[in-house]
């Protein structure tokens, strides 16, 4: 019997970078590696910040008693890269070049693929990325936004959404090309998307439009937000940071942290309770809106991701959509898993590995 290859899988976030290793599928051990403000303070952009997560994810395998040659694949995820569709990339000359261009969409993510691929240059192991957050999967009609210079793009929280998508289809005994879901990532930001057949073909971008999340404005009145832009308050980073990083729940109660929420309603905040429910009454109103698109034939709607934890937030949105299909609830990320999965299959079906 072939033994199952150990795989190193890397997922970068705004505040830690998650690691684990795998024997296959299987998981031997994971790590969440927090990066204090302290510790990332001096880092001006993602880029900045490579040698210092390496080093963090070296430490970790050191603990573990692994050494890079012990390694069958590393896994890293993918950040935004040209748009191009789901599946595992191998990360070579070009993808690699893409991400430290710093020309893209300047986003930690960036860093799963070039982590992976300094640990695998040193073992001489391939170094993979998948279902990265630039997978574009939209129809054409979807493209289309009410100014030609400002077309809608795909930035989705592809890889866990198409990990939850496949859990539910095999739950129901469905092949996920024979099934329709609206899947809500709720995390700090969010991306709701209808899954038709196998398909990411439509989703909010996070970082342009849809409902506010912990972190994030999403959906802001126009008039308003170019009278902001225009008022001589803001620099650009300034008023990116206020809107995407410092926007949402955040701007509102000062926290997004959505269980400090539930205390504050639990203590009797009332407006803890309204911008709570204004959050859910928004994810609802883009549930509906993604079951036009899908012309009302939805077979389940997933709530994953770190928000869906909340039972509140759970509650208030199942209320509103439940009338269009059953809802489901998968929470926390099933990404280090799904990184997992792919880089086995690559190992073992190297013709399914695509070239950027």
């Amino acid at each position: 019997m072939t033994e199952k290859p150990l795989i190193l899988v890397i997922n970068p976030g705004s505040t830690s970078t998650k690691v684990a290793l795998f024997k296959g599928e299987e998981e031997l051990k994971e790590l969440d590696i927090s990066h204090s403000t302290a510790d990332l303070a001096g880092f001006h952009s993602s880029l900045e910040q490579l040698d210092f997560r390496f080093r963090a994810v070296e430490e970790a395998l050191k603990n573990w008693g692994c050494q890079p040659a012990d390694l069958k694949a590393v896994i890293g995820r993918g950040g935004p890269l040209k748009p191009l569709a789901g599946g595992v990339y191998h990360v070579g000359e070009s993808l690699n070049a893409d991400l430290r261009s710093g020309k893209l969409v300047d986003h930690v993510s960036v860093l799963g693929g070039l982590i992976a691929c300094k640990i695998a240059d040193e073992a001489k192991i391939p170094a993979y990325i998948a279902d990265p957050i630039s997978t574009d999967e939209f129809t054409e009609v979807a493209r289309i936004s009410g100014s030609p210079e400002l077309p809608r793009i795909s930035l989705v929280h592809a890889l866990n959404i198409k990990a939850v998508a496949a859990e539910v289809a095999s739950e129901e005994g469905h092949k996920i090309e024979d099934v329709n879901y609206i899947i809500a990532h709720l995390g700090g930001g969010f991306s709701i998307s209808p899954y038709q057949k196998g398909k990411l073909i439509d989703a909010n971008n996070a970082n342009d439009a849809g409902p506010m999340s912990p972190e994030r404005c999403g959906t802001v009145p126009l008039q308003g937000l170019l009278k902001l832009c225009f008022s001589g308050k803001y620099q650009y980073a300034e008023l990116r940071k206020k809107l995407l990083g410092r926007g949402g729940l955040f701007a509102h109660l000062g926290t997004s942290d959505c269980r400090d929420i539930s205390k504050m309603i639990e203590a009797g905040d009332e407006k803890a309770k309204l911008v709570l429910e204004a959050m859910a009454y928004q994810i609802a109103k883009e549930i509906g809106a993604m079951a036009t698109v899908l012309k009302g034939k939805v077979d389940a709607i997933v709530l994953t991701g770190g928000v869906a934890n909340n039972p509140y937030v759970v509650k208030w949105v199942t209320e509103r959509v439940s009338f269009i299909a059953p809802v489901k609830v998968k929470p926390g990320q099933k990404e280090l898993k799904a990184l997992a999965i792919h880089a086995t299959r690559a190992l073992a079906e190297p013709s399914i590995v695509k070239e950027y």
